[in-house]
């Protein structure tokens, strides 16, 4: 007998009470109004006796132990599968921290809820599960994404370095301005649209809620194409955001310039969410179909070296992290971005201190038929999205970036150097040996 492709999909709001810590910056930011409500998205894909599900959260990221504990809690009440289930986060910026048994009472009690409305928005997709075929397209969005680390006349390299900064001499890596499109057409249901682009959603600040420009890309294609339920997911978004440090005409309109010389505002939000919304509308006519005939997926473990510091570096770290805990960044030696870079570093190190020479990183990959899917536990640089694009065996790969836990960024070998390479929780050569590890593991997939 045949088996029968099916699609699914739940959402539900996870838009978090107010008073709420906002993640995303080195300073403590409470949540006072909301401009978008936050969901988690899932999407079911289903083939014979095998189901995977995908669930993107409007939040910065999910740590390990918490991606697990939505993991089990949705395993037990659904009976699916543990290594089936991929929880990804769209990195916005103006979404709540998330933490598993965290001190802070309001936090620890909204974690709670997010893991029970995960395990609803799974259960939905699945009862949602209807035949469906499968398109794929790759399209643009121009002008919205710019690598965010520069070279400078000093030889020196800066993140975030400033708008129009007369010291910056050229850009340190290459925009990937594709955007993925998946469209699933489902018997007697709505379409599902899939769009995955890589970049940082930090366009907004301040302290009000919302999902920044996915969210907007997903209310923006489902306003545009009729019967449609958009979902999207963030990919190689490491080494990029949406900072124009060169903007001319109307490029800053309805922007502020921010703490740490970054300019943002909502309006720019609505902007980009228009721009990677249009990106889809180019292609959703002009998918191409292609069979279904396998659905497979894995959970992997590969170790790799934390970035640690030395002994010397350490007791710096300490002193940095005690004054800014006791609110007195003033009296550090750094501004702007340099402080923020310091911190990350103080923080990294810090943290790594007590734990072993070698750990391991888990990665998670879905295979349907010829298009890929590959879950990174945090920030890779572009070049590592670009990369796994290019793995053999497949139409199509979506880099997810942020997917079952948060170990970082992964800067490639030759940049550990600014605030990301500062903030770097692994060693040198980790992102090519993600790339290489990735690519293995998605060909393993399809034999």
């Amino acid at each position: 007998m045949e088996k029968v492709f099916k699609v699914g999909y739940g959402k539900v709001n996870v838009t978090p009470p107010m008073g709420v810590e906002v993640a995303g910056y080195y300073q403590v930011r409470k949540a006072n109004g909301v401009l978008d409500e936050l969901s988690a998205i899932a999407t079911a894909f289903n083939l014979g006796d095998k189901t995977a599900v995908i669930v993107a959260i409007d939040c910065l990221g999910t740590p390990k132990d918490f991606a697990d504990a939505c993991r089990e809690n949705a395993s037990k009440k659904t009976g699916l599968p543990f290594d089936a289930i991929f929880i990804h986060s769209t990195h916005t910026h103006t979404g709540p921290k998330v933490e598993y048994n965290s001190s802070d009472d309001l936090l620890n009690k909204y974690s709670i809820f997010l893991i029970d409305r995960v395990a609803d928005a799974i259960s939905f997709a699945i009862a949602d599960l209807k035949p469906a075929k499968m398109g794929y397209g790759v399209s643009k969005a121009p002008n919205v994404s710019f690598i965010r680390r520069y070279i400078m006349k000093d030889g020196s390299t800066k993140t975030n370095p400033g708008v129009n900064n007369p010291d910056i001499v050229g850009f340190k890596g290459e925009v990937d301005e594709r955007v993925n499109v998946l469209r699933f057409d489902r018997e007697g249901a709505e379409t599902i649209v899939i769009a995955n682009f890589g970049t940082h959603p930090d366009t907004i600040g301040n302290c009000k809620i919302s999902g920044d420009w996915p969210a907007l890309t997903r209310k923006f294609i489902e306003k545009s194409i009729d019967n449609t339920k958009a979902v999207f997911y963030n990919g190689a978004e490491g080494d990029v955001n949406h900072v124009n440090v060169f903007p001319k005409g109307g490029d800053l309109n309805g922007m502020f310039m921010d703490f740490d010389d970054v300019s943002r505002g909502y309006t720019h939000a609505i902007h980009m969410g228009r721009v990677v919304s249009g990106a889809v509308m180019q292609v959703y006519e002009k998918v191409h179909y292609i069979p279904v005939e396998s659905l497979n997926y894995t959970y992997k473990a590969v170790d790799f070296k934390p970035n640690k510091g030395t002994s010397e570096e350490l007791v710096t770290a300490h002193q940095i992290m005690d004054m800014h805990n006791a609110g007195r960044d003033s009296e550090l030696p750094y501004k702007g971005m340099m402080l923020t870079t310091m911190l990350a570093k103080s923080n990294r190190m810090i943290m790594l201190e007590n734990v072993p020479d070698v750990l391991p990183m888990y990665f998670s990959a879905l295979s349907i038929g010829k298009v890929g899917f590959f879950g990174i536990p945090g920030e890779p640089f572009t070049e590592i999205g670009s990369s796994l694009k290019k793995t053999e065996g497949y139409d199509l790969v979506l880099p997810l970036c942020l997917t079952n836990g948060y170990n970082g960024y992964f800067p490639t070998i030759d940049a550990y150097d600014g605030y990301e390479g500062n903030n770097a929780r692994w060693q040198r050569g980790t992102a090519e040996k993600i790339i290489e590890e990735g690519q293995k593991i998605l060909k393993n997939l399809n034999k």
